[in-house]
Parts: C-alpha cells; sequence; structure tokens
C-alpha cells in the first residue's frame, strides 16, 4: 500500500457511486438506504475498538505513568473539547460550507454545479476527512478513509439520482482536501515518539466510535469540537512520559 491510497479509493468511489446514482439511483428506496447505514454503524463501532485496543499496548502503557494511559485519552478529549467548544470548531466547519455554497450559487445556477457543490461539502466538511487522512499519512492505516468511502459512495448515488454528473466531479475537491490532512498526517508520523502517535490513534478512536452513534441516531455528538484532542493528545503523553523518563 502508498501513502494516499484511501484517497484514492474516496475517489473511486465517489465516481462509481455517481454513475451509479444517475442510471439507476431511483430504484434504491429509503428502506434499503437505512438498512445500508445501520450496518455501516455497527462496522465503524468495529474499526473504532480495533483503534482503540492500542490503548492496551505494553510499549504505549510503559512510556506513561502507571494507570495514566486513559487518564490521558480522557483528559485529552476533555481538553480538546473544551478548546474545539470555545473555538467553535463544529460551527465554523458548517459555516464554511454555507458559505460556499452562496458564492457557488450566485455563481451559476445549473444543476451540475449544484451537485458539484452540495456533494463537496458533505464529502469535505466533516471529522472523518481529517481522521482518516491524518491516519493514512501516519501509516495507521486507512480502514476510516475506506469506511468514509463507502458512505460518500452511497451519498452520490442518492445525489446523482437527482443532481448530475456534477456530483463526480466534487472527487476532486475532496482527493485534494483529504490528501493535504495526509500530508499533515505524514510529517506528524515522522517527528512524533510511537508511544504519541499511539495516543492520537486511540484518541482517534473514540471519535470514530461518537461517528458511529450518529449513524446509528443513538446519539448526535459534536464530534468537530472534539477534533482539537488530536493535537491535545500527543503533548499530553509527552509531558507525562517526563514522568518516566
Amino acid at each position: 500500500m502508498f501513502i494516499g491510497l484511501g484517497s484514492v479509493i474516496n475517489a473511486a468511489t465517489i465516481i462509481i457511486g455517481s454513475i451509479l446514482g444517475v442510471f439507476f439511483g431511483s430504484k434504491l428506496n429509503e428502506k434499503i438506504r437505512e438498512l445500508i447505514m445501520s450496518v455501516l454503524g455497527l462496522i465503524t463501532a468495529c474499526a473504532a475498538a480495533d483503534m482503540l485496543k492500542h490503548l492496551w499496548d505494553s510499549d504505549f502503557r510503559a512510556s506513561l505513568p502507571k494507570g495514566w494511559p486513559l487518564i490521558a485519552v480522557l483528559l485529552s478529549l476533555i481538553i480538546g473539547g473544551i478548546m474545539g467548544s470555545i473555538a467553535k470548531v463544529e460551527d465554523r466547519l458548517e459555516n464554511f460550507g454555507e458559505r460556499l455554497k452562496r458564492i457557488f450559487s450566485q455563481s451559476s445556477d445549473s444543476q451540475f454545479i449544484e451537485g458539484f457543490v452540495t456533494s463537496s461539502l458533505i464529502f469535505v466538511v466533516g471529522p472523518m476527512a481529517i481522521l482518516g487522512g491524518i491516519s493514512d499519512g501516519m501509516k495507521t492505516g486507512i480502514q476510516t478513509l475506506v469506511l468514509k468511502s463507502v458512505l460518500d459512495g452511497i451519498a452520490a448515488m442518492a445525489f446523482a439520482a437527482s443532481l448530475g454528473w456534477g456530483v463526480a466531479a466534487s472527487s476532486i475537491p475532496t482527493t485534494i482536501y483529504q490528501l493535504g490532512w495526509t500530508a499533515i498526517g505524514f510529517i506528524l508520523g515522522n517527528i512524533l515518539a510511537p508511544y504519541q502517535i499511539t495516543a492520537i490513534t486511540v484518541t482517534g478512536g473514540i471519535l470514530i466510535m461518537c461517528i458511529s452513534l450518529r449513524l446509528l441516531r443513538v446519539k448526535q455528538i459534536s464530534i468537530g469540537n472534539l477534533l482539537p484532542a488530536l493535537f491535545v493528545a500527543p503533548l499530553l503523553v509527552q509531558a507525562l512520559h517526563h514522568f518516566v523518563s
């Protein structure tokens, strides 16, 4: 596998979903869509569990004071959540998407532009693009982007059924955006210690679990506001690591 594969797969599923949507989208009824989303929610929970298992990694636990690995992740989420709430990350992501939509809607009223803008916002403005991109760049797995690819493929099918080929074109900005986060993940993966990367992985697993709860319609959590925890986690465990060293 190569770095960026997750984004390539994502682009491919958007294009394939768009093709299927243009020709067959109207035949996919609401009950089938709901069933598929429920299955994806369960699979996403399994992916989160796979990331969370690193919390019990012996090297990670040995790098922190005894009893602190779980507390470190908890504090990272709390501190990151407070920072994200104060900065209103979730609201800013949504407002950014709305501003882009208004700009493009003023430029053209064509169906192609509408499909392109609407689907681009859906595929780009969300935590899975960031989490998946960073994970891909850090070489800790592409499962998050693979799950996102399936979700985007289904969404593309639904959008393309009514908005046409502009949905397929949204694969371009989606790929560019995610590769940007992949580059950030690659840089972090080369400058952070293994225990810091593990902290990011476990914290990301919690966020993925939040996404599964949203897909299953169990709880709507402001995941965007928790994203700063990904940057708090490696700094916090580094500080704790000094107590061991």
